[in-house]
């Protein structure tokens, strides 16, 4: 032990050999003894020496390490040192003042050599997965700081090792929902060492609910106000999403987005930040901007922005945007994140321009934001900011870009000057002294041009007052006198870079390009084309070569000096074809024009470096070779291609002439649709009536048919009998309706029979219903003498009925007697019956006898109405009872059965007792005891009571 404490730093430490024996003889402890308290105590000292003797403790007791972590697992703590000694020794996190700087190199080295060794065996990685499952704080810190020491030196191996063992990824993630924060934090750690670069860990690890928990976690750290554990969870949360587009769905599907809008609540006095606040806001501001970032597929990217706008982040954002006394640097990413947030987003970008600085009076935020832009005295990266917002606002804008140029025509022009438009601010950094201002104010104002050729038309219109006492002066005239005047460098080139993208397709802006021949803009860029300067100069030479080429291309012919073939000539002779696209290859070959076609934030380390823009990068490319093609072209070539566009237009005029044609054709079909539908539905109505109409009809001409034949029978009696035709005629008519109303009243009666049976059959129901209920207690047999008196009356009635209904059949048979003998008397017609007067009495006789008969059976039939009601209206009353007395029984028949219980278990307590006294007898005259049957006892009382009575009779 003393030799121990030398080598670990007391006054008789010897050289490094020495502390290399006693780690050779600590291990062998560790390997052969069998007590674990020995065991214990040796890999104790080995932790103890990793850390100064590192390689030593590396070489001699990594594997010994190893065999205690497998065949140790029962005592925790020894685990525990195990785990920290191996962390010791491949961990580079060393203090400061044990590591030298000449040695960081071979640090580095060292941990990712032992890192190497102890992957060799993959079984080694799976078992430190185990180990971090146990719930032993001693077992489980370290195993997770050895985790995370390892994926740090050899990442992609320990990641592969990882993904392919069970359950790998999903033992990692349940240090998340540890309750103690110091291995939940450093589960942070390690879920951002293993989430490094790996898509396939990054969709584990999201599908397994990392998204809700590191928001919790954020939430309860304080948002923004939280500590660096916030800015760990923030650091994951970007590698989980940036890159990853399955991701980027799953977290606004899951809507994950509106949780993040609490992360921007600013209050109003925003001064005194800490520095930890200030990293945590601009990690959440990158974390939307890798959301809505313009490399991710589109349709992803406008879907999360839709989803900011709807949850309010947007507004969120736009108020810090406009608060007071926030940091620069959150507030350049603020702009940046807005600017990406709102690019090519017809709805956000529409919010964005109605948003309001809170100043008085109030301005819009854009004129707002283009006063810094082009104030000399903010910040570059602001002022590049700016530019990028403004951008991202005009991307895809069409309205937006038409609201711009507006400000600067003459017509909308504020005539007070008590406003400050976007237009006049760009215009004053188009032309101030600060060359980065031209620059900004020069590509903000070509973005207000791409892809919008009527703009490029509106904006020839603007007219500039140069001076007091000159005329004004048109935008393009300025802007070619600018060039002339031999500006910087960065002016020129952006004032070029407006100029090729306002005349490109655009004819017009051509013409007026060429028009003016007091300055010949086309010699002074031909000139400078020509010559041979500096690597600057060349990349102004290089843009003078495309305006002049796209001058060339877009050219209409409409000016006779400066046709297509002239300027061909021109530049033949004064540059040389070879030498002009040599030098339009400069924009393309140039380095900063290949960092700006990289993305489209306009990121540069220093103003000079400020040349290209992304957008225009597009142009040059679309431009560059068709340029090429038009310098070569001959004239034959171009009549020809004027032919060919010409045809072309024509074509297109046709194309478009048949497209309104279709349009109108469209629009007329719809309106025949709709006319077809009313109709159709008018004349389903009219269908209808007509069926209805048509069975009319039929009806009538059935009416008709028999009718007629009655009229045949009554003339051929006309014809044999004469004055009899209108006696018969009568008597026919009458004996029909009576044969109809014979029918109704049999349809009546068989009603009213089948009606009477329905009811007998209710009856004899009811009364075997009530036949059937118990007559154990006497309040069911009243309620049964109730029901049948209700009965007796029923049948009372219905024998009424039955006997009513007999003497109507009767009267019926009558009639049809009657009616037989009428059809016998039309039949002979025989003229012996009399004449013509004892005929018709005869039958006005028959007619009163028939309509008092009808009147006497209708009276009936009200009567047997009447009474049908009121019989319903009993056997209602009788149901109801029927049921009451059905609910009553019920209740009996369970009380019954209820009672029934009890006695059964009172009977079974008194057997129980009995068998118990009779036990207890037994007992007692086993002992000895003289005990009295129950038959003595009970005649003993019996007696008692006697002589008691006796008594009584005495007194």
């Amino acid at each position: 032990m003393n030799f121990l404490r030398g080598v670990m730093g007391g006054p008789s430490a010897g050289p490094q050999p020495s502390g290399a024996d006693t780690i050779q003889k600590l291990c062998d402890r560790v390997a052969s003894s069998t007590l674990l308290d020995d065991r214990r105590d040796a890999v104790r000292a080995l932790k103890s020496l990793s850390k100064k003797y590192r390689l030593e403790v590396g070489i001699q007791a990594m594997e010994h390490l190893i065999h205690v972590l497998q065949t140790d697992r029962s005592d925790s703590e020894i685990i525990g040192y195990a785990l920290d000694t191996l962390y010791n020794v491949i961990s580079n996190d060393l203090e400061e003042e044990e590591q030298e700087e000449n040695s960081a190199k071979q640090v580095d080295d060292l941990g990712s050599q032992f890192t190497e060794i102890f992957i060799k065996q993959q079984e080694n990685v799976t078992l430190l997965l185990t180990l971090v499952e146990e719930f032993d704080f001693h077992v489980r810190w370290p195993g997770v700081k050895l985790l995370t020491s390892l994926l740090k030196q050899q990442g992609p191996q320990v990641q592969q090792i990882i993904l392919v063992s069970p359950m790998g990824v999903s033992r990692l993630m349940d240090l998340l929902a540890d309750s103690r924060e110091v291995i939940r934090n450093d589960g942070v750690l390690l879920l951002q060492q293993l989430t490094k670069s790996n898509a396939a860990i990054q969709k584990i690890v999201a599908f397994e609910n990392a998204f809700e928990r590191l928001l919790d976690i954020i939430t309860e750290e304080g948002n923004s106000d939280g500590g660096i554990v916030v800015e760990d969870c923030l650091l994951l949360l970007q590698n989980l999403l940036k890159n990853n587009n399955s991701n980027q769905n799953f977290f606004k599907e899951g809507s994950y987005i509106q949780r993040m809008k609490p992360w921007f609540e600013v209050g109003d006095d925003n001064c005194g930040w800490s520095a930890q606040k200030v990293t945590n806001l601009h990690l959440m501001l990158q974390l939307v901007r890798v959301l809505v970032s313009p490399t991710n597929p589109p349709g992803a990217t406008s879907s999360c922005q839709k989803a900011m706008f709807h949850c309010g982040l947007l507004q969120q954002l736009c108020t810090i945007l406009m608060a007071t006394g926030v940091p620069a640097d959150i507030l350049t990413e603020t702009i940046n994140t807005v600017s990406e947030v709102i690019r090519g987003c017809q709805t956000n970008q529409d919010y964005f321009a109605s948003v309001n600085a809170p100043s008085n009076p109030p301005r819009p935020a854009i004129v707002v934001l283009l006063m810094s832009m082009v104030n000399e005295r903010q910040p570059f990266v602001l002022r590049c900011a700016v530019l990028y917002c403004f951008q991202c606002f005009l991307y895809k804008n069409q309205k937006g870009q038409g609201e711009i140029v507006s400000t600067l025509l003459p017509s909308t022009i504020d005539a007070t000057g008590n406003s400050v438009s976007a237009g006049q601010l760009l215009c004053g950094g188009l032309f101030s002294t600060d060359s980065l201002s031209n620059w900004c104010a020069a590509v903000a104002l070509a973005h207000a041009l791409q892809e919008n050729a009527t703009l490029k038309e509106q904006l020839l219109r603007v007219q500039l007052a140069t001076s007091i006492g000159n005329p004004p002066v048109s935008l393009l005239q300025q802007c070619t006198n600018i060039l002339s005047q031999g500006s910087k460098v960065q002016t020129r080139v952006g004032l070029l870079m407006l100029l090729c993208t306002w005349l490109s397709n655009c004819s017009i802006a051509v013409t007026h390009f060429l028009h003016n021949p007091a300055n010949v803009p086309f010699f002074q860029l031909t000139g400078q084309i020509a010559e041979n300067l500096g690597e600057e100069e060349q990349l102004v030479q290089g843009l003078c070569a495309l305006l002049l080429g796209i001058s060339i291309y877009y050219n209409d012919n409409s000016l006779e000096n400066y046709r297509k073939e002239k300027l061909k000539q021109l530049i033949e002779k004064r540059i040389g074809r070879e030498n002009f696209i040599e030098k339009l290859g400069f924009i393309s070959k140039h380095e900063l024009y290949s960092r700006a076609a990289q993305k489209p934030q306009p990121s540069f380390s220093s103003p000079d470096h400020m040349m290209f823009d992304h957008e225009f990068t597009k142009l040059v490319k679309e431009l560059e070779g068709v340029i090429s093609k038009a310098i070569y072209k001959s004239s034959e070539e171009d009549k020809k291609e004027e032919e060919v566009k010409k045809t072309l237009e024509q074509h297109d005029n046709i194309v478009t002439h048949y497209k309104k044609v279709i349009r109108e054709q469209d629009q007329e079909l719809e309106e025949l649709k709709q006319r077809i539908n009313t109709l159709t539905s008018q004349n389903e109505q009219l269908q209808a009536t007509v069926t209805q109409q048509v069975s009319q009809i039929q009806q009538h001409k059935d009416q008709y048919n028999l009718l007629k034949v009655q009229l045949g029978k009554d003339t051929q009696h006309h014809n044999s009998h004469g004055d009899t035709f209108q006696m018969n005629g009568i008597q026919t008519e009458e004996v029909s309706k009576l044969k109809e109303e014979l029918e109704e009243w049999k349809n009546k009666h068989e009603l009213l029979q089948g009606q009477l049976k329905e009811k007998d059959s209710v009856i004899q129901k009811l009364s075997s219903s009530q036949l059937e209920m118990g007559t154990t207690e006497q309040a069911s047999q009243i309620s049964k003498l109730g029901g049948l008196e209700n009965n007796n009356e029923l049948q009372k009635e219905l024998e009424m009925l039955r006997s009513q209904i007999q003497l109507q059949s009767a009267e019926i048979s009558k009639l049809q007697m009657e009616n037989q003998k009428l059809q016998v008397m039309n039949a002979t017609a025989d003229p012996v019956l009399g004449d013509s007067g004892a005929t018709a009495a005869t039958s006005s006789e028959l007619e009163g006898r028939l309509e008092q008969e009808i009147k006497e059976l209708k009276s009936e039939v009200k009567a047997l109405s009447d009474e049908k009601e009121s019989l319903k209206q009993q056997l209602d009353s009788s149901s109801s009872t029927v049921a009451i007395l059905q609910d009553e029984k019920s209740k009996l028949q369970r009380e019954v059965a209820e009672s029934k219980k009890e006695q059964d278990d009172l009977l079974v307590l008194l057997a129980d007792q009995d068998q118990k006294i009779s036990a207890l007898k037994m007992k007692l005259k086993d002992l000895g005891v003289p005990v009295e049957d129950e038959d003595d006892t009970e005649s003993g009382d019996q007696g008692d009571e006697d002589e008691d009575a006796d008594e009584e009779e005495q007194d």
